[in-house]
């Protein structure tokens, strides 16, 4: 038999085109992605010709046919398969598998822990920024008389609630994150950082500045601390460990973070500030528009690669002080482009079960929910994804025209207009509906292969 005749005897013993997912090879064995088991006739596949073996692992069926021939034989039966897009459910297991062996390195697992240190901080943020939307939209409409009334001052104390004591909560969640068994010891950092007592203390001529460097200095020091803390465990004997370690932890820490980290942090800080303010912030509207497009148009593929974990502390950051992150709108235009890239594709599909995956991701990305529709319909696909990347591209524009900015993170999509500064919702909405446009029109321009049923 040729090879091109034990493929297509395989397929036959394997239950059909069909019930293969996928079909790949190593040196010696074919590696088959079967559906349904049921299907698989092993004992005539053990007998077939050019079978050296046949074996179920690692959730596939390998079947042995020897180095060189393998390839042979797998190529015929890629051929004969043909080119599959999986779909819905089968789509997103299969692309955040490979985004997810993709981006398992040293760096962006060390993005994504310093991402997860504001994870159980969003409900806090989401909480206090929409009490603060309500005030500034008061404050917009009703002026200097509303901001003046005991009631403003109450809505104000309680949405400025989570940001008053950020450092303290970055500092033990960083703890937490970083591995210590001292979580707390990472909140009296922060508290420290923070404290208005550094202002009458004086060094190098200088006085200090509380909270210099805000979060970013606290995860600098808690990071410190943390590899100060372990090597403490290694020598200090056991009996003196609650005294030692907690005491030399927290005195080196101090000490390196008045002297050289929060000095560090300070530089980062208001590095990204005056990067914020000369790019998308800027005065020169040429400048901001092309930053707004660049930023909208390449988050969808920052995500793809898990570097978007380092963006959260610089929203955090910015909110901390200056009030408001213009980036989150901006960046937020990438999910609004996906449910535009999403109704084209709608549009256009025979295939009914694409249909269905793209009508039941629609209502969660129009909220802010973007899985569903990324890795289930526009990334799989291939060109409607491009679409929405040049769609987010005008999105990202028109915040940046305005200059839209939240108050807060946590949320995405239409929620997001709760969220924002100076009473700019309706010029959001804007730049939300041309997300959605630019993101329709792209999809349509460029078009895909639509996947046979």
């Amino acid at each position: 038999m040729s090879n091109q005749e034990i493929a297509k005897n395989l397929i036959q013993l394997v239950g059909g085109k069909e019930n293969i997912a996928s079909a790949q090879n190593c040196m010696t064995r074919c590696r088959l992605e079967i559906i349904d088991y049921s299907k698989v006739d092993m004992d005539e596949i053990k007998k077939s010709e050019g079978a050296l073996g046949v074996v179920k692992a690692q959730g596939q069926l390998q079947v042995i046919y020897g180095p060189g021939k393998v390839n042979k034989i797998t190529d015929e039966l890629n051929k004969l398969l043909g080119k599959k897009v999986a779909l819905g459910e089968d789509a997103v297991r299969e692309t955040k598998a490979k985004l997810q062996e993709k981006n398992d390195t040293k760096l962006k697992n060390a993005l994504k822990k310093i991402g997860s240190i504001f994870i159980p901080l969003i409900p806090l943020f989401v909480s206090c920024g929409l009490v603060l939307a309500v005030n500034n939209i008061a404050g917009v409409y009703f002026g200097d008389v509303y901001k003046t009334t005991t009631m403003a001052q109450i809505i104000s104390l309680v949405g400025n609630g989570v940001f008053a004591i950020l450092s303290v909560l970055v500092g033990v969640n960083a703890a937490k994150e970083f591995g210590s068994q001292m979580p707390m010891m990472g909140g009296v950092l922060g508290g420290i950082l923070s404290s208005p007592a550094l202002a009458d203390i004086t060094l190098f001529g200088g006085k200090l500045t509380p909270g210099r460097g805000g979060i970013i200095s606290v995860i600098l020091v808690v990071l410190l601390a943390c590899f100060i803390e372990k090597m403490c465990k290694k020598v200090v004997p056991d009996v003196l460990d609650l005294f030692i370690t907690p005491l030399v932890t927290l005195t080196l820490s101090v000490l390196a973070a008045l002297f050289i980290l929060q000095p560090v942090g300070g530089f980062i800080s208001d590095s990204i500030g005056i990067i914020v303010a000369q790019t998308v912030a800027s005065d020169n509207m040429i400048v901001s528009v092309v930053s707004g497009t660049i930023s909208g148009a390449l988050f969808l593929p920052l995500v793809m690669t898990g570097m978007h974990q380092a963006l959260t502390p610089i929203h955090a950051d910015l909110i901390a002080t200056v009030g408001s992150t213009v980036l989150l709108p901006i960046l937020a235009t990438a999910g609004m482009a996906q449910v535009g890239a999403t109704i084209a594709v709608l549009k256009k599909t025979k295939n009914e079960r694409l249909k269905k995956t793209a009508k039941n991701g629609l209502i969660p990305g129009f909220l802010g929910i973007g899985e569903p529709l990324i890795y289930g319909v526009t990334l799989p696909l291939g060109k409607p994804f491009v679409g929405a990347c040049l769609g987010a591209g005008v999105g990202g524009a028109v915040m940046a025209f305005f200059k839209v900015g939240a108050v807060a993170l946590g949320v995405s999509g239409l929620p997001l207009a709760l969220l924002i500064a100076d009473g700019k919702m309706l010029v959001f909405l804007v730049g939300v509906l041309a997300s959605y446009v630019a993101g329709y029109f792209f999809t349509v321009m460029i078009g895909f292969e639509d996947p046979i049923e």
